[in-house]
């Protein structure tokens, strides 16, 4: 019985951060037949409408990890999945309970990394197995090649193919997992920022004619941290002069696909999906 089968019967938990993702993953949890859903909503962060999918919610302030735990040990869960990002101005200003506050008091470097790793590591200890963040969304995962928008052109397959290299090294670097580039020039490097503001300064530089590359970092864990595009991407790539979104194919989650590639075709976006070893040729 694999993971999912077990789910079925057991129920899944969900902790819900801010946006479409929650409810598009519990959506599809649903569809996929998961019967029980018991999901942690977090105040000011979650979409309420999350809520309406699930079985129960318990209403949680960022921070109150004892209080998670104690909530999935009463729903019975022993597979959870995380989706939706935290502010950082959440994430890094925390009340937390004591619980916490050891868990924070244990870290030698304190980031979104390390945060939610360590958090995962409470998930298991109560028995709690923290599952990839794409579980149920496979079919939203950039596939392979041109799957949006205008054909590319040889110019921009170049660009693709210099600015995938440079974002996995800037990856690698652990300093972002995206950047803006054109003509064999990068325009911008995103840091803490992320990736609309990155989106802003590259492609005013750019002049309609900029890339923007968007990789997983070679340890990216899935559990907690997948890249994502949705059609937010695609309209502040078109006020920005982005022409050509260049993701990780397999590796980078394409939320509302269908509305993203339709948005794109409208606003002449290309959209197209590299794998790390394969080229744009």
């Amino acid at each position: 019985m694999d993971g999912k089968e077990s789910i079925r019967g057991d129920g899944l938990g969900l902790i819900a951060g801010r946006g479409i993702y929650p409810v598009l993953l519990a959506r599809a949890a649903r569809r996929a037949g998961v019967e029980r859903l018991s999901t942690v909503a977090f105040v000011g962060e979650t979409d309420p409408e999350v809520e309406k999918l699930s079985s129960r919610t318990e209403w949680l302030r960022v921070g109150q990890l004892a209080s998670m735990l104690r909530f999935f040990r009463r729903s019975g869960v022993s597979r959870a999945v995380m989706a939706g990002a935290v502010a950082p101005s959440h994430l890094f200003d925390l009340r937390p309970d004591l619980k916490a506050l050891f868990l924070l008091a244990r870290l030698k470097v304190r980031n979104a990394a390390t945060i939610f790793g360590a958090i995962a590591e409470e998930l298991g200890a109560s028995g709690v197995v923290l599952m990839p963040a794409t579980t149920y969304l496979e079919d939203e995962l950039a596939p392979v090649g041109h799957f949006g928008g205008p054909p590319l052109r040889p110019r921009q397959r170049e660009d693709a193919d210099f600015g995938f290299r440079m974002a996995k090294e800037i990856a690698r670097l652990d300093i972002g997992q995206s950047l803006v580039v054109k003509q064999g020039t990068v325009l911008a490097v995103e840091a803490f920022e992320g990736t609309d503001k990155t989106l802003e300064r590259g492609g005013g530089l750019g002049r309609g004619k900029a890339v923007l590359i968007k990789v997983s970092k070679p340890d990216q864990d899935f559990r907690f941290d997948v890249p994502v595009i949705g059609w937010q991407t695609i309209e502040m790539a078109r006020k920005s002069g982005v022409a050509l979104i260049v993701c990780e194919a397999g590796r980078t989650l394409i939320l509302e696909k269908e509305k993203v590639v339709q948005l794109a075709g409208e606003v002449g976006i290309s959209l197209y999906g590299m794998e790390e070893d394969g080229g744009t040729s």
